[in-house]
């Protein structure tokens, strides 16, 4: 019989899901929306009369998102290996309406919302990349040591990952993209993928990418701007200096919060590609510190997630979360501080942006939903990441 305050299920023991990973996602979720609030106001004013427009819809997709988290986190994580070709599938169609007329939604130039109606417009590639995760999860831990395999691994992989980051180039949103091959491939390592396989997708990957961004005027325009800004610094140049100036006036304690200078039209997308200027200027380096600490330690509780999961299915979706949010993180951080190219990729949980972060929280309730499982027999000790059995391979579970 179950110890008390525990149930045994799908050969495992459900007990309480991470407090700890749920109290630091609610503390960056908090920061997150006061941040979107100091950032916009002036923005939401200037273009809607309603200094509080953002921060409005930003609350309305937090509400929606923390529903998606408690929903996620109380399923049965297991459920969703049955469910993840349907999640693929819905991606895919969601996807493929966005670059349909009269569906999707044009703003800038490009089209990577679907209207609806009188609510916000929905993104389908977040939603896809969670799918993706879902989906890649499920069919790695089914695959085992076949994902070594050039026909019946490294092939389908590429295809299944191939059409979604094509469909996602053609809106077009090249950073997108490769975020999502980028969490792909880590899946992809740690399902027990050859590393000569990897290196030669990769390789593979940055050539495309290098032809993909040579074709268009304004990604280049991106390169020159990181490479030097200095050259044009009233124009392709004038997001990266700007973002580096607030950083700069904030030094080590900031402005004060609400303070921040660069928010009144100097930093563009001052509440969402370029929200951490906006922290860096009012709250200095010891904020951003705070920040980036508190994005450090969830990483970390989401790895021990992963590694005490008692399946590789839960191992495996617990990374591909994990790598979303980190790669998300490093990326945006590095476009802003200069150390990438700026792509447009949100911080995840702080950037404006409702599909974002209605994704990211159930994401994490997912992440949650893993934590509530603990191998029969353990207390959940830290375990390392299971490989797939030969079992797996053919065709068995790994539960």
């Amino acid at each position: 019989m179950a110890a008390r305050g525990r149930e045994r299920h799908w050969g495992a023991v459900r007990h309480a899901p991470d407090y700890g990973l749920l109290a630091v996602a609610a503390v960056l979720l908090v920061i997150g929306l006061i941040a979107v609030y100091s950032s916009s106001y002036a923005l939401g004013y200037a273009q809607f009369g309603d200094p509080n427009f953002f921060i409005k819809r930003q609350t309305m997709a937090a509400l929606v998102g923390v529903t998606g988290l408690v929903l996620a986190m109380q399923i049965d994580y297991h459920r969703l290996r049955r469910l993840s070709p349907l999640l693929m599938l819905g991606a895919l169609l969601l996807l493929s309406a966005v670059l349909l007329p009269g569906i999707g939604v044009e703003q800038n130039g490009a089209r990577r919302w679907i209207a609806l109606g009188p609510l916000p417009p929905l993104q389908p590639s977040e939603f896809a990349k969670l799918a993706v995760i879902v989906y890649m999860a499920a069919w790695l831990a089914a695959k085992g040591q076949m994902v070594r395999d050039v026909a019946l691994g490294v092939l389908p992989f590429v295809g299944m990952v191939g059409l979604v980051a094509a469909l996602i180039v053609l809106e077009p949103d090249l950073g997108t993209a490769l975020l999502v091959a980028a969490i792909t491939a880590l899946l992809f390592f740690v399902a027990g993928a050859r590393l000569s396989h990897l290196l030669t997708l990769g390789a593979t990957a940055a050539v495309a990418t290098g032809v993909l961004v040579l074709v268009e005027g304004y990604r280049v325009d991106r390169l020159v701007a990181f490479a030097r800004p200095q050259s044009d610094p009233s124009g392709i140049g004038f997001q990266t200096l700007q973002m580096l100036v607030a950083l700069g006036s904030g030094g080590i304690s900031g402005l004060g919060l609400g303070v921040s200078r660069q928010k009144f039209f100097y930093v563009p997308a001052s509440h969402t590609d370029g929200v951490i200027a906006i922290i860096g200027e009012e709250l200095g380096l010891i904020g951003v510190l705070v920040v980036l600490s508190l994005f450090a330690l969830l990483l970390w509780r989401g790895v021990q997630i992963a590694r005490r999961a008692p399946d590789a299915f839960g191992s495996l979706l617990a990374i591909g979360v994990v790598a979303w949010i980190t790669i998300q993180l490093l990326v945006n951080v590095g476009g802003v501080t200069r150390s990438l190219p700026l792509t447009g990729v949100p911080l995840p949980l702080l950037s404006y942006g409702g599909s974002s972060l209605v994704m990211l929280l159930t994401a994490i309730g997912l992440l949650l939903s893993v934590s509530r499982y603990a191998a029969i027999g353990e207390s959940a000790p830290a375990r390392p990441l299971p490989r797939p059995t030969r079992t797996a391979a053919a065709g068995g579970s790994t539960r």
